[in-house]
């Protein structure tokens, strides 16, 4: 017997207060996810919330770092080669992924080091 889980609502990830408004600009302005209205009783804690299809991504504020890490949240893209020369373009380090159960992809991090993997089946 389960909990009953059908679907996920949300993934949030933290980024440290000194960085909040660089990573708000890097997945609204260079990922180009849709910034949505927070509720008013959440807007004092800072980040923002995105929609990306049907799921809702947000990002938190919290005061210190978090360690680099293999967690991940993976965005499928429709063009995986142009995805790939965006990164290159912007700067970022590209860390190859070999493919995986049919999912070619990469990794690039935020500005705050959250690891992100970038993918196309």
């Amino acid at each position: 017997m389960s909990i009953g889980v059908v679907a996920i609502d949300h993934v949030q990830i933290a980024v440290p207060r000194k960085q909040e408004q660089q990573c708000v600009a890097f997945y609204r302005d260079l990922l180009g996810a849709a910034e949505i209205p927070k509720p008013n009783a959440l807007i004092t804690r800072g980040g923002a919330w995105f929609q990306l299809g049907n799921v809702q991504f947000h990002v938190g504020v919290d005061a210190e770092s978090s360690p680099p890490s293999r967690r991940h949240i993976c965005f499928l893209v429709e063009d995986f080669a142009r995805a790939r020369a965006w990164a290159e373009a912007y700067g970022m380090a590209v860390e190859n992924g070999d493919e995986a159960e049919g999912l070619r992809r990469f990794f690039i991090r935020d500005p705050a080091g959250n690891r992100i993997e970038i993918g196309q089946r």
